[in-house]
Protein backbone atom coordinates (compact mmCIF):
# COMPACT_ATOMS: atom_id res chain seq x y z
CA UNK A 1 0.00 0.00 0.00
CA UNK A 2 1.37 3.39 -1.00
CA UNK A 3 0.25 6.81 0.18
CA UNK A 4 -0.30 9.78 -2.13
CA UNK A 5 1.82 12.86 -1.44
CA UNK A 6 -0.97 14.73 0.38
CA UNK A 7 -1.83 11.77 2.58
CA UNK A 8 1.85 11.18 3.36
CA UNK A 9 2.29 14.84 4.34
CA UNK A 10 -0.78 14.63 6.59
CA UNK A 11 0.41 11.44 8.27
CA UNK A 12 3.86 12.91 8.88
CA UNK A 13 2.35 16.05 10.38
CA UNK A 14 0.56 14.08 13.12
CA UNK A 15 3.37 11.60 13.87
CA UNK A 16 6.55 11.90 15.91
CA UNK A 17 10.06 11.37 14.52
CA UNK A 18 9.67 7.60 15.03
CA UNK A 19 6.56 7.45 12.83
CA UNK A 20 4.35 6.87 15.89
CA UNK A 21 1.12 8.83 16.45
CA UNK A 22 1.26 10.28 19.99
CA UNK A 23 -1.83 12.47 19.75
CA UNK A 24 -3.98 14.21 22.33
CA UNK A 25 -7.78 14.27 21.85
CA UNK A 26 -9.93 17.27 22.73
CA UNK A 27 -12.88 16.95 20.34
CA UNK A 28 -15.41 16.11 23.07
CA UNK A 29 -18.46 18.33 22.77
CA UNK A 30 -21.79 17.13 24.21
CA UNK A 31 -20.16 15.00 26.91
CA UNK A 32 -17.77 17.81 27.90
CA UNK A 33 -20.61 20.34 28.07
CA UNK A 34 -22.64 18.03 30.32
CA UNK A 35 -19.67 17.29 32.61
CA UNK A 36 -18.76 20.96 32.98
CA UNK A 37 -22.38 21.97 33.59
CA UNK A 38 -22.78 19.26 36.24
CA UNK A 39 -19.69 20.45 38.13
CA UNK A 40 -20.51 24.13 37.69
CA UNK A 41 -24.18 23.78 38.55
CA UNK A 42 -25.19 26.01 35.62
CA UNK A 43 -25.12 26.27 31.83
CA UNK A 44 -21.79 26.32 30.02
CA UNK A 45 -21.15 29.12 27.51
CA UNK A 46 -19.45 28.80 24.12
CA UNK A 47 -16.60 30.91 25.55
CA UNK A 48 -16.04 28.38 28.33
CA UNK A 49 -15.96 25.48 25.88
CA UNK A 50 -13.42 27.34 23.74
CA UNK A 51 -11.32 28.33 26.75
CA UNK A 52 -11.20 24.78 28.11
CA UNK A 53 -9.95 23.50 24.74
CA UNK A 54 -7.43 26.33 24.37
CA UNK A 55 -5.90 25.52 27.77
CA UNK A 56 -5.62 21.81 26.96
CA UNK A 57 -4.06 22.64 23.58
CA UNK A 58 -1.55 25.15 24.96
CA UNK A 59 -0.35 23.00 27.85
CA UNK A 60 -0.44 19.48 26.41
CA UNK A 61 0.57 19.82 22.73
CA UNK A 62 4.27 20.41 23.53
CA UNK A 63 4.13 16.78 24.73
CA UNK A 64 2.09 15.39 21.79
CA UNK A 65 2.65 14.74 18.09
CA UNK A 66 -0.82 16.13 17.29
CA UNK A 67 -4.14 17.20 18.75
CA UNK A 68 -7.64 16.19 17.68
CA UNK A 69 -10.15 19.05 17.90
CA UNK A 70 -13.63 19.83 16.63
CA UNK A 71 -14.44 22.74 14.26
CA UNK A 72 -17.34 23.88 16.48
CA UNK A 73 -15.41 25.02 19.58
CA UNK A 74 -11.89 23.87 18.82
CA UNK A 75 -10.64 26.20 16.07
CA UNK A 76 -9.28 28.87 18.49
CA UNK A 77 -7.45 26.05 20.31
CA UNK A 78 -5.99 24.81 17.00
CA UNK A 79 -4.22 28.17 16.61
CA UNK A 80 -2.65 27.81 20.07
CA UNK A 81 -1.07 24.40 19.65
CA UNK A 82 2.69 23.86 19.81
CA UNK A 83 4.68 24.08 16.56
CA UNK A 84 5.58 20.38 16.79
CA UNK A 85 1.93 19.25 16.88
CA UNK A 86 -0.17 18.41 13.85
CA UNK A 87 -3.96 18.86 13.69
CA UNK A 88 -6.80 16.39 13.22
CA UNK A 89 -10.33 17.79 12.93
CA UNK A 90 -13.53 15.87 13.65
CA UNK A 91 -16.12 15.79 10.86
CA UNK A 92 -19.09 14.16 12.64
CA UNK A 93 -21.78 15.70 14.80
CA UNK A 94 -21.45 14.91 18.48
CA UNK A 95 -23.48 11.91 19.67
CA UNK A 96 -25.75 9.93 17.35
CA UNK A 97 -29.33 9.79 16.07
CA UNK A 98 -31.56 8.77 19.00
CA UNK A 99 -34.80 8.70 16.99
CA UNK A 100 -34.32 5.11 15.81
CA UNK A 101 -32.15 2.01 16.33
CA UNK A 102 -28.54 1.61 15.26
CA UNK A 103 -26.90 4.78 16.69
CA UNK A 104 -26.70 6.25 13.20
CA UNK A 105 -24.10 9.01 12.68
CA UNK A 106 -24.33 12.36 10.93
CA UNK A 107 -21.82 14.87 9.54
CA UNK A 108 -21.51 18.52 10.56
CA UNK A 109 -23.80 20.60 8.36
CA UNK A 110 -21.38 23.38 7.46
CA UNK A 111 -18.23 21.34 6.95
CA UNK A 112 -16.65 19.10 4.32
CA UNK A 113 -13.26 17.41 4.01
CA UNK A 114 -12.21 20.31 1.79
CA UNK A 115 -13.27 22.89 4.41
CA UNK A 116 -11.57 21.01 7.24
CA UNK A 117 -8.36 21.00 5.20
CA UNK A 118 -8.76 24.73 4.50
CA UNK A 119 -9.18 25.27 8.27
CA UNK A 120 -5.75 23.74 8.80
CA UNK A 121 -6.51 20.05 9.32
CA UNK A 122 -3.72 17.63 8.44
CA UNK A 123 -6.14 14.70 8.81
CA UNK A 124 -9.92 14.14 8.98
CA UNK A 125 -11.37 12.04 11.80
CA UNK A 126 -14.78 10.36 11.99
CA UNK A 127 -16.44 8.58 14.93
CA UNK A 128 -18.82 5.72 14.23
CA UNK A 129 -20.73 3.57 16.73
CA UNK A 130 -20.44 0.10 15.28
CA UNK A 131 -21.09 -3.54 16.02
CA UNK A 132 -20.96 -6.36 13.47
CA UNK A 133 -24.05 -7.82 15.22
CA UNK A 134 -26.43 -5.04 14.14
CA UNK A 135 -29.05 -5.86 11.47
CA UNK A 136 -27.63 -5.89 7.93
CA UNK A 137 -29.79 -2.90 6.94
CA UNK A 138 -28.25 -0.75 9.70
CA UNK A 139 -24.66 -1.73 8.92
CA UNK A 140 -25.20 -1.35 5.19
CA UNK A 141 -26.10 2.30 5.78
CA UNK A 142 -23.01 2.76 7.94
CA UNK A 143 -20.76 1.08 5.38
CA UNK A 144 -22.03 3.35 2.59
CA UNK A 145 -21.57 6.40 4.87
CA UNK A 146 -17.92 5.49 5.55
CA UNK A 147 -17.33 4.82 1.84
CA UNK A 148 -18.58 8.33 0.97
CA UNK A 149 -16.23 9.92 3.49
CA UNK A 150 -13.33 7.78 2.25
CA UNK A 151 -13.97 9.00 -1.30
CA UNK A 152 -14.19 12.61 -0.11
CA UNK A 153 -10.84 12.31 1.70
CA UNK A 154 -9.26 10.67 -1.37
CA UNK A 155 -10.50 13.52 -3.55
CA UNK A 156 -8.98 16.08 -1.18
CA UNK A 157 -5.80 14.02 -0.65
CA UNK A 158 -6.06 14.09 3.15
CA UNK A 159 -5.69 11.13 5.54
CA UNK A 160 -8.88 9.56 6.89
CA UNK A 161 -8.87 8.38 10.53
CA UNK A 162 -11.88 6.21 11.39
CA UNK A 163 -12.73 5.77 15.07
CA UNK A 164 -15.25 3.06 15.85
CA UNK A 165 -16.77 2.48 19.25
CA UNK A 166 -18.51 -0.81 19.95
CA UNK A 167 -21.88 -1.09 21.68
CA UNK A 168 -24.87 -3.32 22.28
CA UNK A 169 -28.37 -1.86 22.53
CA UNK A 170 -29.74 -2.22 26.03
CA UNK A 171 -26.48 -3.59 27.48
CA UNK A 172 -24.21 -2.17 30.16
CA UNK A 173 -21.13 -1.58 28.03
CA UNK A 174 -18.98 -1.34 31.15
CA UNK A 175 -20.32 -4.62 32.55
CA UNK A 176 -19.16 -8.24 32.58
CA UNK A 177 -21.49 -9.60 29.86
CA UNK A 178 -20.41 -6.96 27.36
CA UNK A 179 -16.75 -7.48 28.35
CA UNK A 180 -17.09 -11.07 27.09
CA UNK A 181 -18.41 -9.84 23.71
CA UNK A 182 -16.09 -6.86 23.31
CA UNK A 183 -13.06 -8.69 21.81
CA UNK A 184 -15.13 -10.03 18.91
CA UNK A 185 -16.81 -6.65 18.29
CA UNK A 186 -13.44 -4.85 18.18
CA UNK A 187 -11.75 -7.55 16.06
CA UNK A 188 -14.50 -7.81 13.44
CA UNK A 189 -14.79 -4.01 13.20
CA UNK A 190 -11.03 -3.80 12.54
CA UNK A 191 -11.35 -6.50 9.88
CA UNK A 192 -14.28 -4.75 8.17
CA UNK A 193 -12.82 -1.26 7.98
CA UNK A 194 -9.39 -2.43 6.84
CA UNK A 195 -11.04 -3.21 3.46
CA UNK A 196 -9.70 -0.92 0.69
CA UNK A 197 -13.22 0.12 -0.37
CA UNK A 198 -13.53 2.39 2.70
CA UNK A 199 -10.38 4.40 2.02
CA UNK A 200 -9.48 4.49 5.73
CA UNK A 201 -5.81 5.33 6.36
CA UNK A 202 -5.70 4.82 10.15
CA UNK A 203 -8.05 2.81 12.37
CA UNK A 204 -8.65 4.39 15.78
CA UNK A 205 -9.69 1.41 17.89
CA UNK A 206 -10.68 0.40 21.38
CA UNK A 207 -8.47 -1.87 23.43
CA UNK A 208 -10.03 -5.31 22.71
CA UNK A 209 -10.58 -6.20 26.40
CA UNK A 210 -12.03 -4.46 29.45
CA UNK A 211 -9.04 -4.24 31.81
CA UNK A 212 -11.26 -4.39 34.91
CA UNK A 213 -12.07 -8.01 34.03
CA UNK A 214 -8.50 -9.16 33.21
CA UNK A 215 -7.32 -11.33 36.07
CA UNK A 216 -3.78 -10.55 37.19
CA UNK A 217 -3.77 -6.86 36.26
CA UNK A 218 -3.65 -3.89 38.64
CA UNK A 219 -7.07 -2.78 37.34
CA UNK A 220 -8.74 -6.15 38.02
CA UNK A 221 -12.00 -5.57 39.92
CA UNK A 222 -12.57 -9.17 41.05
CA UNK A 223 -14.74 -10.77 38.34
CA UNK A 224 -12.79 -12.59 35.64
CA UNK A 225 -13.80 -12.41 32.00
CA UNK A 226 -10.31 -13.34 30.79
CA UNK A 227 -6.96 -14.44 32.23
CA UNK A 228 -3.95 -12.29 31.41
CA UNK A 229 -2.80 -14.86 28.84
CA UNK A 230 -6.26 -14.88 27.20
CA UNK A 231 -6.21 -11.08 27.11
CA UNK A 232 -2.82 -11.10 25.38
CA UNK A 233 -4.19 -13.62 22.84
CA UNK A 234 -7.16 -11.31 22.21
CA UNK A 235 -4.81 -8.36 21.54
CA UNK A 236 -3.08 -10.56 18.94
CA UNK A 237 -6.34 -11.70 17.36
CA UNK A 238 -7.60 -8.12 16.95
CA UNK A 239 -4.26 -6.86 15.60
CA UNK A 240 -4.13 -9.72 13.08
CA UNK A 241 -7.50 -8.61 11.64
CA UNK A 242 -6.15 -5.16 10.67
CA UNK A 243 -4.24 -4.49 7.46
CA UNK A 244 -4.13 -0.72 8.09
CA UNK A 245 -2.22 1.12 10.83
CA UNK A 246 -4.19 1.25 14.08
CA UNK A 247 -3.97 3.40 17.19
CA UNK A 248 -5.69 2.95 20.54
CA UNK A 249 -8.25 5.35 22.02
CA UNK A 250 -8.64 5.81 25.75
CA UNK A 251 -12.49 5.52 25.70
CA UNK A 252 -12.97 7.57 28.86
CA UNK A 253 -11.07 5.26 31.22
CA UNK A 254 -8.68 6.56 33.88
CA UNK A 255 -5.06 7.36 33.10
CA UNK A 256 -3.95 4.37 35.19
CA UNK A 257 -6.25 1.99 33.31
CA UNK A 258 -5.28 3.26 29.87
CA UNK A 259 -1.57 3.12 30.76
CA UNK A 260 -1.94 -0.49 31.90
CA UNK A 261 -3.84 -1.32 28.67
CA UNK A 262 -0.86 0.00 26.68
CA UNK A 263 1.52 -1.97 28.90
CA UNK A 264 -0.42 -5.13 28.08
CA UNK A 265 -0.39 -4.26 24.36
CA UNK A 266 3.38 -3.81 24.66
CA UNK A 267 3.78 -7.07 26.54
CA UNK A 268 1.78 -8.88 23.87
CA UNK A 269 4.09 -7.51 21.17
CA UNK A 270 1.27 -6.32 18.86
CA UNK A 271 2.35 -3.73 16.32
CA UNK A 272 0.11 -0.82 17.27
CA UNK A 273 1.04 2.58 15.84
CA UNK A 274 0.22 4.98 18.65
CA UNK A 275 -2.69 6.55 20.48
CA UNK A 276 -5.27 9.27 20.36
CA UNK A 277 -5.76 9.88 24.07
CA UNK A 278 -8.29 12.35 25.45
CA UNK A 279 -10.10 12.01 28.73
CA UNK A 280 -7.42 9.80 30.33
CA UNK A 281 -5.22 12.90 30.23
CA UNK A 282 -7.46 15.82 31.20
CA UNK A 283 -10.87 14.66 32.50
CA UNK A 284 -9.89 14.92 36.20
CA UNK A 285 -9.36 18.64 35.60
CA UNK A 286 -13.03 19.23 34.67
CA UNK A 287 -14.18 20.02 38.27
CA UNK A 288 -11.15 22.27 38.76
CA UNK A 289 -11.98 24.37 35.69
CA UNK A 290 -15.72 24.43 36.51
CA UNK A 291 -15.27 25.45 40.16
CA UNK A 292 -11.97 27.31 40.29
CA UNK A 293 -11.57 28.78 36.80
CA UNK A 294 -8.99 28.95 34.04
CA UNK A 295 -5.85 29.73 36.07
CA UNK A 296 -6.40 26.83 38.45
CA UNK A 297 -7.08 24.50 35.51
CA UNK A 298 -3.90 25.66 33.74
CA UNK A 299 -1.86 24.91 36.90
CA UNK A 300 -3.51 21.48 37.16
CA UNK A 301 -2.72 20.75 33.50
CA UNK A 302 0.89 21.86 33.93
CA UNK A 303 1.35 19.34 36.73
CA UNK A 304 -1.18 16.47 36.63
CA UNK A 305 -2.12 16.82 32.95
CA UNK A 306 1.50 16.79 31.80
CA UNK A 307 2.23 13.87 34.13
CA UNK A 308 -0.73 11.98 32.60
CA UNK A 309 0.32 12.56 28.99
CA UNK A 310 3.93 11.65 29.75
CA UNK A 311 2.67 8.49 31.43
CA UNK A 312 1.01 7.52 28.13
CA UNK A 313 4.04 8.64 26.07
CA UNK A 314 6.23 6.41 28.20
CA UNK A 315 4.11 3.37 27.19
CA UNK A 316 4.45 4.33 23.52
CA UNK A 317 8.00 3.01 23.50
CA UNK A 318 6.25 -0.27 22.64
CA UNK A 319 4.46 1.28 19.63
CA UNK A 320 5.80 0.77 16.11
CA UNK A 321 5.94 3.04 13.09
CA UNK A 322 3.28 3.02 10.38
CA UNK A 323 6.02 3.58 7.75
CA UNK A 324 6.45 -0.09 6.83
CA UNK A 325 2.70 -0.62 6.35
CA UNK A 326 2.66 2.13 3.71
CA UNK A 327 6.10 1.19 2.30
CA UNK A 328 7.62 4.51 3.34
CA UNK A 329 11.37 4.69 3.88
CA UNK A 330 11.85 6.32 7.32
CA UNK A 331 14.45 8.67 5.83
CA UNK A 332 11.93 9.84 3.22
CA UNK A 333 9.00 10.07 5.63
CA UNK A 334 9.97 13.50 6.93
CA UNK A 335 10.68 15.02 3.52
Amino acid sequence: MKLTSGKLAGMNAVSNERGVIAAAAMDQRGSLQKSLAKEKGSAVSDEMMEEFKILVSEVLTPHASAILLDPEWGLPASKRRAKNAGLLLAYEKTGYDKTGPGRLPDLLDHWSARRLKEAGANCVKILLYYTPYDPKEVNDRKHAWVERIGDECRANDIPFFLEFVGYEEGADEKGFDYARKKPEIVTESMREFSKPRYGVDVLKVEVPVNMKFVEGTRCFAGQRAYTKKEAIDLFHKAAAAATKPFIYLSAGVSNAEFSESLELAGESGVKFNGVLCGRATWKDGIPIYAKQGANAFRKWLETEGVKNINNVNDKLRAATSWHSIYEVEPALARV
